[in-house]
């Protein structure tokens, strides 16, 4: 007598779950840095490991060591005495076994990723040929982004959609609290005024006395258009210099306190 059939027979999770780790490697080959694939991603640094590791695109010399103590029978306990790392650390570099990972996580990872690679291609678009369309499709594609300020102030926009159904050039920006409008005149000519400085913008002001220019600021640097003081960019979200002192400790001292939260 035949079983009962599937509530959804063409789900296969292992089938899903390795999808999903293609398209993870694909975005860690675009990715400037593991931490600033995790900040895109909205996960943890030690999850996103997690994750690459399963997916055989990330190791490194304590990811083997590990890695090698756990397949010869050592418990987490032992593997933390030996290395000096902590619980959430140690698992952070065994990849996920099967069966253990969320389906629901499965999608909204898988479609996060998509997300990044699909932004990182309008963002190679933009900086390949500089111009008003291509900065377009790029503004397009970040609608939701979690911008910030160069005073650290977050704030995402959207974008009108007209009776015709399509994008009206004007971007609706969210500060939670309130919300205002930006004018897609007010972009472009912050845009066209980024191209005649060749060294850092110190300021959005910098761009011109253009109203909403604070908003523009961090949109085009994080299109990769302008470049901005140190102290700026991490306000914004980057923070190359941290995430690799804070590797560099963990490799090499193996410390205990984990460097992500």
């Amino acid at each position: 007598m035949a079983g009962r059939p599937k509530k959804k027979p063409e789900y296969n999770p292992e089938l899903q779950f390795n999808h999903f780790l293609q398209e993870l490697r694909d975005a860690y080959e675009e990715a400037d840095s593991l931490r600033s694939l995790a900040d895109e991603l909205n996960i943890s640094l030690l999850k996103l490991r997690k994750l690459l590791i399963t997916a055989d695109a990330f190791t490194s010399d304590i990811c083997t060591e590990i890695n090698d103590l756990h397949r010869s029978g050592k418990k987490i306990p032992e593997i933390m005495k030996l290395t000096g790392l902590s619980r959430a650390s140690v698992h952070s570099y065994l990849p996920y076994t099967k069966g253990l990972y969320n389906a629901a996580e499965i999608s909204l990872n898988a479609e996060r990723c998509r997300t990044y690679k699909m932004r990182q291609e309008q963002v190679h678009f933009l900086q390949d040929m500089p111009s008003e369309e291509h900065l377009w499709q790029a503004v397009i594609a970040f609608q939701d982004y979690p911008f910030k300020t160069a005073t650290g102030l977050p704030f995402q926009y959207k974008l009108k959609v007209g009776k015709n159904g399509e994008y009206n050039r004007e971007l609706l920006i969210d500060r939670r609290e309130k919300s205002k409008s930006l004018a897609w005149s007010s972009v472009v000519l912050a845009f066209e005024n980024s191209k005649r400085i060749s060294g850092e913008v110190k300021k959005p002001k910098a761009l011109g006395d253009i109203r909403g220019v604070s908003y523009v600021y961090p949109i085009l640097w994080r299109f990769g258009l302008i470049r901005v003081p140190e102290a700026i960019e991490k306000k914004m979200g980057k923070q190359r210099g941290e995430s690799l002192l804070a590797w560099y400790r963990e490799e090499n001292s193996r410390k205990t306190t984990d460097f992500v939260s």
